[in-house]
């Protein structure tokens, strides 16, 4: 089945250029606006292999590349999967990607210039990407601490695009589309999402983003209220602050009666 994106500006033609100059890509944005999907539909689009990786802060360089191990008595090298990408030519994301360890960006470096290559010093080689690989990462520049903020030498070996949740009637068309609610009940899940997201400078550290109204909107289509999604969803997954429950809550009441 095809991969559902719905366009929100120019970042199709975007990364279609940018795949064909063989520029590397960076996705900033909040969580859960689409840039996940909008990196598989351009896979698909582009007729690509895509191989993610949701990096944390124990993933290292050695995770990326690979290592050799120990099987059956014998010492074998298993590539990691950057390497795997690079040899298949397929599109790397990497997702959040400043959660990762320092030594990830320090590996890619050399991938993300002219060189386009991945040196495996324990292996004693180094491979020159062909030229439909392509190296793509995102993250929340709103969410990190200042510690796990994207050096500006690293942000300037990027092609950046910006992404933000849809506006209304595109959000609710993809609420009722991906989830199967009605229209009239995902226009007013997104009605309470940008409530939440009013929130943000008010204790509230993540507004309900669209992945999460579309998880309410699937709760309603498969027979619970709209209260008790938007409980389960709105409030329940959004904090675990008491005073921010309760505005959620009220919140909730008085746009639901």
């Amino acid at each position: 089945m095809s991969v559902y994106y719905v366009p929100t500006g120019s970042e199709i033609e975007v990364f279609e250029r940018a795949h064909a100059l063989r520029l590397p890509v960076l996705l900033k944005g909040p969580t859960g606006c689409g840039k996940t999907r909008f990196v598989r539909y351009m896979a698909e689009k582009l007729g690509r292999p895509l191989v993610t990786v949701a990096c944390q802060e124990d993933l290292s360089a050695a995770d990326l590349t690979g290592r050799f191990l120990l099987e059956g008595g014998d010492t074998v090298w298993r590539d990691g999967p950057l390497t795997r990408a690079v040899r298949e030519g397929a599109i790397c994301y990497l997702d959040e990607v400043v959660e990762a360890r320092a030594d990830v960006l320090t590996v890619i470096h050399p991938l993300t210039d002219d060189r386009r290559s991945l040196p495996l010093e324990r292996r004693g080689e180094e491979l020159v990407a062909p030229d439909d690989f392509m190296v793509v990462v995102s993250y929340n520049p709103g969410y990190q601490s200042v510690t796990r903020e994207l050096k500006e030498s690293t942000r300037q070996r990027f092609v950046s695009l910006s992404f933000d949740y849809p506006d209304e009637d595109a959000e609710a068309g993809i609420v009722a589309h991906e989830s199967g609610c009605d229209e009239a009940t995902a226009r007013q899940l997104v009605k309470l999402g940008r409530a939440t997201r009013n929130l943000k400078d008010h204790g509230l550290r993540e507004g309900a983003s669209t992945r999460l109204l579309v998880y309410a909107g699937a709760l309603v289509a498969a027979g619970l209220s709209l209260r008790e999604a938007a409980e389960s969803t709105l409030v329940g997954s959004l904090t675990d602050d008491p005073e921010m429950t309760r505005a959620l809550r009220e919140l909730l009441r008085s746009a639901l009666g």
